[in-house]
């Protein structure tokens, strides 16, 4: 198992994109990492935009970031809600600076642009978000992932085969 005891943070809120959510965080359990979802409240269940229930594990006050190896942000609505979230945000940014694996795929890329992290950065998202990147500093690819140092970002459910292997290649070299 490429990902035995590194541990992953999933953040979420309510209109994730199911799919998005549900994919990397099991290949990256078939890896062997310990995978934790993390939203406002603890032991929450929060729904999918097509119904998909999630239980938090923690809440993002009992976060101790430094404890992780990457944070995974899905896609859908739920991005918009996220930004919001102070705790999120500096959870990114730590990230970030610690040169630890971040993970966003199609809406998810609004959380990045409001920790503000993307300037420079090489990465990818829904087309339908491509303006906000760019205008963040980012350049924009019309790919399925893009991996920018730790940096690993995809458009859109059809895309995740390669983007759950960008990400176990990515905290494989972030070890």
């Amino acid at each position: 198992m490429k990902l035995k005891d590194k541990k992953v943070l999933t953040v979420v809120e309510h209109e994730f994109e199911d799919s998005e959510l549900i994919y990397p965080h099991y290949r990256l359990q078939e890896e062997g990492a310990i995978c934790h979802i993390v939203g406002k409240k603890a032991d929450a269940v929060y729904k999918g935009k097509n119904g998909v229930p999630v239980t938090t594990d923690y809440s993002f006050e009992q976060i101790n970031i430094e404890e992780y190896d990457a944070i995974l942000v899905p896609g859908g609505w739920a991005p918009d809600k996220l930004r919001r979230y102070d705790e999120v945000i500096n959870m990114v940014t730590y990230m970030h600076e610690e040169n630890r694996v971040i993970g966003q795929i199609c809406h998810a890329g609004w959380v990045l642009i409001s920790a503000g992290i993307l300037k420079g950065k090489n990465v990818t998202s829904t087309p339908g978000i491509k303006d906000d990147m760019t205008n963040a500093g980012a350049s924009w690819h019309n790919e399925e992932v893009v991996v920018d140092g730790s940096l690993v970002s995809s458009r859109r459910p059809p895309d995740l085969p390669a983007y759950g292997r960008a990400l176990v290649e990515a905290m494989v070299k972030n070890k």
